[in-house]
C-alpha cells in the first residue's frame, strides 16, 4: 500500500504537482479556513468568491459572541494569510457555473466578471475613487450610505484592489467620463476587459457558500421600509461598527437621534409556516450581543428582546445571556409581536404583541426596532447546470449521512461545510471548515493508494 505524505507548505506546490488542485466555492470565514488548512497540507487551492473581496458576512459584523471580540481582528489575519499563501489562488469577482466529471477529475467552469482594473498594476491608493462622480447605494453597508461606481468593497478588503461597477460607470453605460483613467498613476484602468469563462481541473470541490438574510419586507406586518425606525439586524451591525457609515453611532433614520428605547424582535420569517419553518440558530445570541453593544455605547439606553424561546446551546452561550441580563440590564420578554404600528404623535414604532407568559395582548412604544430575520442559504450553490447535488426543502445542501459522513454531499468528491448545509454560528462553521479539509485530504489519500 502506497502512503501519501503531505509535505510542508514551503515545498508543497512542487512535490504535489501530480495532485490536482481543490476548488473551494465561497470566500467567507468557512471557505477561508478550509483553504488555509488544505494549503498547509501542501495542496493547491483555488478560492472562488463572487464579490471583489474575500471575508463574507463576517466582515460586516462589529463584534462576535460570546466573547465580544472584534470581528475584523479575527478575520483580517486569516484573509491576509490566504492572500499570501503560495498554495492558494484567489479568484474574486468570479462564480462557479458548472461542475462536470468524476471524483478526482472534475472540470469546473468559472465565470470571471470583468473588473475593468488590472489588478497586477492597481495599488489600492483610492485616487480613482475620489474622482468618480457617480454615487450608488453601498451594499456592504446595507445601502445606508453610498459608494462610487469604482470602489473598494471595504477598507480591509483582500485583495485591496478596486473594481468598476459596470452597471453604474458612466463610460460603460453612456460612453463618457473616464475620470478614473485620467488620475490613475499606475495606469491600471482597463476598459477593454471582457468576461471570461475558464475551466479548471480539480481533485475535489468544497462548497462554503454561506447565507443571506431573508427579505423581511415580505412581512408587511412589521412595517420594514415604511416605518423609518424599523431596521434589520445587519443594518444595526453596520451602524454600531466604528468602520460603518455613522462611525459607530446608532442613529435613527427619521431624525439622526440616538434611541433611548431599543427593541429586538426574534424569528422574523423563521419558525413561521408562511416563510421559513426552521430556526436560524444564531438569532438569540446575536440579538443578545447587539443589545450588549448598545448598552456599552449608551448608558441610558434600555434594550428589550422579544423571543419565542431562548436557544443558547453553544459553549458559554447561556452565561452570556445571564451576563446581558444581570450586568447590562437587557430585558427578555417572551412574546411574539403580531405587528408594528407607527405613533401619529411621535412617529415612533409601537409593537403590538402577545405576552405568551400571561396570555395578554399588549402594546409598547420604542424609539427603534431591530428585526432579526431568518437566515437562508446562499443561492451560489444552486447552479442550474449542477443537478446532481441534492438540496433539501429549505435550500440547504443535503448531507445524506450526518453521523458518519458529515461533509459528504450526494455527489462523490464534492463536500459542503458551514451555513450552506445547516444553520450554525461562526465557531461551528470554522470547526466544520477544518473537518471538511480533513475529509478532502482523506479522499485524496484513499484515491492515491488504490
Amino acid at each position: 500500500m502506497k502512503k501519501i505524505d503531505f509535505p510542508n507548505k514551503n515545498t508543497a506546490h512542487n512535490i504535489n504537482s501530480a495532485i490536482k488542485p481543490i476548488i473551494i466555492i465561497g470566500g467567507g470565514i468557512t471557505g477561508i479556513q478550509t483553504a488555509l488548512d488544505l494549503a498547509d497540507m501542501g495542496l493547491h487551492v483555488y478560492l472562488v468568491e463572487r464579490s471583489s473581496s474575500i471575508g463574507g458576512r463576517m466582515a460586516q459584523l462589529d463584534k462576535t459572541f460570546p466573547t465580544n471580540d472584534c470581528s475584523m481582528c479575527i478575520l483580517s489575519p486569516k484573509m491576509i494569510d490566504c492572500a499570501r499563501h503560495e498554495n492558494i489562488t484567489l479568484l474574486v469577482y468570479s462564480e462557479v457555473v458548472e461542475i462536470k466529471g468524476d471524483p478526482g477529475n472534475f472540470t469546473v467552469k468559472i465565470r470571471q466578471k470583468p473588473k475593468y482594473i488590472d489588478h497586477l498594476k492597481c495599488t489600492g491608493c483610492g485616487d480613482c475613487i475620489s474622482k468618480c462622480p457617480v454615487k450608488v447605494p453601498n451594499e456592504f453597508n446595507m445601502s445606508i450610505d453610498t459608494r462610487k461606481a469604482i470602489y473598494l468593497r471595504f477598507p480591509q478588503a483582500v485583495p485591496k484592489k478596486v473594481v468598476i461597477d459596470s452597471d453604474h460607470c458612466l463610460f460603460l453605460t453612456k460612453g463618457r467620463c473616464r475620470a478614473c483613467e485620467k488620475v490613475c498613476q499606475a495606469k491600471a484602468i482597463d476598459f477593454a476587459q471582457m468576461e471570461k469563462l475558464v475551466e479548471l481541473n480539480a481533485e475535489a470541490v468544497v462548497f462554503a457558500t454561506g447565507f443571506e438574510p431573508y427579505d423581511v419586507s415580505k412581512l408587511k406586518e412589521y412595517g420594514y421600509g415604511e416605518i423609518d425606525n424599523v431596521i434589520t439586524a445587519m443594518e444595526y451591525e453596520r451602524l454600531i461598527s466604528a468602520s460603518g457609515p455613522t462611525g459607530g453611532e446608532l442613529m435613527r433614520r427619521s431624525d439622526n437621534e440616538i434611541p433611548n428605547r431599543l427593541a429586538f424582535i426574534q424569528c422574523v420569517g423563521s419558525r413561521d409556516i408562511r416563510h421559513k419553518l426552521y430556526c436560524s440558530s444564531v438569532c438569540c445570541m446575536y440579538a443578545t450581543k447587539e443589545a450588549i453593544l448598545a448598552r456599552e455605547h449608551y448608558d441610558n439606553l434600555s434594550a428589550t428582546i422579544f423571543y419565542t424561546d431562548l436557544r443558547a446551546g453553544g459553549k458559554k452561550f447561556q452565561s452570556y445571556i445571564s451576563r446581558a441580563r444581570d450586568e447590562y440590564g437587557v430585558s427578555y420578554l417572551r412574546g411574539r409581536p403580531g405587528r408594528i404600528e407607527q405613533s401619529e404623535e411621535s412617529g415612533n414604532p409601537i409593537i403590538v404583541y402577545e405576552d405568551t407568559t400571561t396570555r395578554e395582548l399588549k402594546k409598547t412604544e420604542v424609539d427603534m426596532v431591530v428585526l432579526c430575520p431568518a437566515l437562508v442559504p446562499s443561492e451560489a450553490h444552486s447552479m442550474k447546470n449542477n443537478p446532481d447535488i441534492e438540496i433539501d426543502e429549505y435550500g440547504f445542501i443535503k448531507i445524506p449521512d450526518r453521523i458518519f459522513s458529515p461533509f459528504d454531499t450526494s455527489r462523490d468528491g464534492i463536500y459542503a461545510c458551514g451555513f450552506c448545509q445547516a444553520p450554525q454560528d461562526i465557531p461551528t462553521a470554522v470547526v466544520q471548515a477544518s473537518g471538511a479539509a480533513a475529509r478532502v485530504a482523506e479522499f485524496i489519500c484513499t484515491a492515491n493508494v488504490r
